[in-house]
């Protein structure tokens, strides 16, 4: 009786897909997964050394400019 058992899990889940909606928790999970990427892509850009993040930072610019053209293009 101390613990809560699978049943009062699937209930707990019931109720905050009532509440919330599944289309309110999909949105929610996916903006958890980019910040978790965000995250990780950090982290590994605080390990790259000065030189190398200047040049990705640049590639990334451009690859971003041109999309926007791409874009206006259409």
């Amino acid at each position: 009786m101390g613990g809560l058992s699978i049943w009062h899990w699937i209930i707990v889940l019931v109720v905050v897909l009532l509440v919330f909606g599944t289309k309110r928790l999909r949105n929610a999970g996916q903006d958890l997964g980019e910040a978790v990427k965000g995250f990780k892509k950090g982290m590994k850009d605080e390990d790259k050394p000065a030189g190398q993040l200047d040049d990705q930072s640049r590639s990334d610019e451009t690859s971003s400019a041109s999309k926007e053209r791409d874009r206006d293009a259409n």
